[in-house]
């Protein structure tokens, strides 16, 4: 018997402040705080429940979080992870593989081009087309991807989930 597939969110923050003292200190812009509420309203239409969160540590993805999960109704404290500020994509790959296996639903919350590549090299190609199709054209601020992954969250590697939801980010 196989049990269903776990799902990893990767979600790029919404749009931020082009300046302040240090980029980890930028804020989210009056838009960039409609589209993570829009995207936490979508993320709650697609009946994701996160129990486990990453977050980076920068000012923009926190209030990301704060918004998206309001808007989504999610009650989860996520872990605030400065590792994943700078994290390439096999670090945040790597960050993944450390979550806890009783873990159903994981949501990373970063930046990219991170976030993006890392939606890139996961996907197996078996996902619905159009949605592939639509992530290679660009992922915008407050965009996120919904991928089914089979197997522990140790065991994810390259091309090793499946493409099952994606929105372009917009308020």
């Amino acid at each position: 018997m196989t049990s269903d597939p776990r799902l990893l969110v990767l979600l790029r923050h919404a749009s931020a402040e082009s300046t302040a003292p240090t980029d980890a200190a930028r804020t989210l812009t009056p838009r960039g705080r409609a589209e993570a509420a829009a995207a936490g309203r979508w993320l709650a239409e697609q009946r994701v429940y996160p129990q486990h969160a990453l977050v980076s540590g920068a000012v923009r993805t926190r209030q990301t979080w704060e918004e998206a999960g309001a808007a989504a109704g999610w009650t989860l404290v996520p872990e605030v992870d400065d590792a994943l500020y700078a994290a390439g994509p096999d670090a945040a790959l790597d960050l993944v593989r450390a979550v806890p296996e009783e873990t159903r639903t994981l949501l990373v919350l970063g930046h990219n081009p991170t976030i993006a590549y890392l939606a890139q090299l996961l996907q197996d190609g078996t996902g619905e087309p159009g949605l592939v199709a639509e992530m290679a054209r660009g992922y915008p601020p407050a965009t996120a991807t919904l991928l089914a992954v089979e197997g522990d969250w140790a065991d994810l590697d390259v091309a090793a989930a499946r493409v099952v939801g994606f929105r372009v980010g917009r308020a």
